[in-house]
């Protein structure tokens, strides 16, 4: 299982763009997870193939995790997609999507040369995608947001999306390869929103191998990444706070 961090930014960070990742599993089938503003460009700056990417999964509908599907689309159309494109997420990914289009670029859906497979997803659910399992849990957040494990049979990976974790993100977490956690803040100072001493407890509770810290809000990133240096010698596990275009190999 292979990572790549497209961006790791909230949504209002000029230098860093909207949290965002790759996933490449064993199979070799390829996951966009959220689709910010800033997700396109950076998208198709990395991946020339049009069919290359086997499905989207969108964790909640605020812009910065979903307002560049818009535009994802209409690159696909202008690449010759062919290749039907997966789009995962809550109850009403398929009205949001079809809403948010229609806004950018009205009457283009009809337009595409390339289907789009619609699945609704919701708290606790499991569910197979492309070859790989995939299981929900909700966090605490401002939006009804979905946290994600997916397993490809020989790794296991955990996603986030925005929002504090709860009980039943924390069994979802259980062993993971990888964590990618939101942690707005160094303490719990949001309720709708993770912190770096809750990701931390969050990740030594589930035994996790890495825990990977975006979603940092951009005035404290720095000092946060200061505080990791110092954090890591006591620790269990690798924790880190990625760049944008960084890349794991798990």
């Amino acid at each position: 299982m292979k990572i790549h961090f497209l961006g790791v930014g909230e949504a209002c960070d000029e230098r860093c763009p909207n949290t965002s990742l790759i996933l490449q599993t064993k199979g070799g089938q390829h996951f966009l997870l959220d689709c910010g503003f800033t997700t396109p460009h950076l998208y198709f700056a990395s991946y020339k193939e049009p069919d290359e990417l086997d499905c989207v999964w969108i964790s909640h509908f605020h812009g910065d995790h979903f307002f560049g599907i818009p535009l994802l689309l209409l690159r696909f159309w202008e690449m010759e997609r062919r290749k039907n494109l997966f789009i995962a997420g809550p109850p009403l990914v398929k009205e949001k999507v079809l809403a948010a289009m229609e806004l950018s670029y009205p009457g283009f859906l009809s337009r595409l040369m390339y289907q789009i497979d619609f699945m609704e997803v919701g708290q606790g659910e499991s569910f197979v995608i492309a070859g790989t399992d995939w299981q929900t849990a909700a966090n605490i957040h401002s939006q009804f947001c979905l946290s994600v494990c997916i397993n490809d049979g020989s790794r296991r990976f955990f996603y986030s999306g925005d929002g504090r974790s709860t009980a039943k993100t924390q069994i979802l977490a259980k062993n993971c390869d990888l964590v990618v956690h939101e942690a707005y803040l160094p303490e719990d100072e949001l309720e709708n929103h993770g912190s770096v001493s809750a990701c931390l407890d969050f990740a030594s509770r589930a035994n996790v191998r890495n825990l990977a810290l975006v979603h940092l809000q951009r005035n404290v990133r720095e000092l946060v990444k200061r505080q990791i240096v110092e954090l890591q010698r006591s620790s269990a596990f690798q924790i880190f706070i990625p760049e944008p275009g960084d890349r794991l190999d798990l």
